[in-house]
């Protein structure tokens, strides 16, 4: 949940919309106002649990000076669904393009390395390793997996999570030409371990 909600009141005008018809004015006016308090649900624990927003519900970069450097290591996954010509066209090596799982991985490697240019919070991590592996599901549904490591203050959660969403679009820009229906999903974290939080494993459905 965000903790900006937008209400509207006839109080306070934000914007005002006018135009004219004939001689006649009509004049729309639409009226907003901010509420800055976060919105908690009950079952989203406590304002202090959403670290990237101070007292005022403002975005902030979290200060992470004081916290150990301690062993830090993520690992997600996602996959791309394709028509079954295309995804034997990959593991063939017939994409006109190249070895599409090749490029992937490094684009994966890349894109980890670089993450905190991709989300505005995030910090900038000497990452000490990132390995990104591809596994075929079935004849349509290719996973990808990416697991990263770190000795740092903060964790690699969002840059296993950025290296496996990097590959899964160089994939679909390898393969557009051929299979433009191609669908990204199911990207999550599947485990993550150190720092304060402690560990954290994606329960197995059963």
């Amino acid at each position: 949940m965000y903790p900006f909600a937008v209400w509207l009141f006839e109080d306070n005008l934000f914007f005002r919309n006018e135009r004219m018809a004939g001689t006649t004015k009509l004049r729309q006016r639409t009226w907003i106002r901010f509420r800055t308090e976060p919105h908690i649900a009950e079952s989203e624990g406590t304002v202090d649990e959403l670290t990237h927003f101070d007292e005022q519900g403002r975005s902030r970069m979290v200060d992470v000076g004081t916290k150990p450097i301690t062993i830090r290591t993520a690992r997600a996954r996602g996959e791309v669904q394709m028509q079954a010509e295309t995804l034997q066209r990959v593991r063939q090596g017939g994409v006109s393009k190249g070895d599409v799982l090749a490029v992937a991985r490094l684009a994966g490697i890349m894109a980890a390395k670089r993450t905190d240019q991709w989300i505005p919070l995030c910090h900038q991590l000497p990452l000490d390793g990132v390995d990104l592996d591809f596994a075929v599901l079935d004849e349509r549904r290719l996973q990808i997996e990416a697991t990263v490591r770190a000795t740092a203050r903060t964790g690699v959660e969002m840059e296993a999570l950025v290296a496996v969403s990097a590959a899964a679009l160089t994939i679909y820009d390898m393969c557009k030409a051929i299979d433009r229906g191609m669908t990204i999903g199911s990207i999550r974290l599947e485990e993550k371990h150190g720092g304060r939080s402690g560990d954290y494993q994606r329960d197995v459905p059963t």
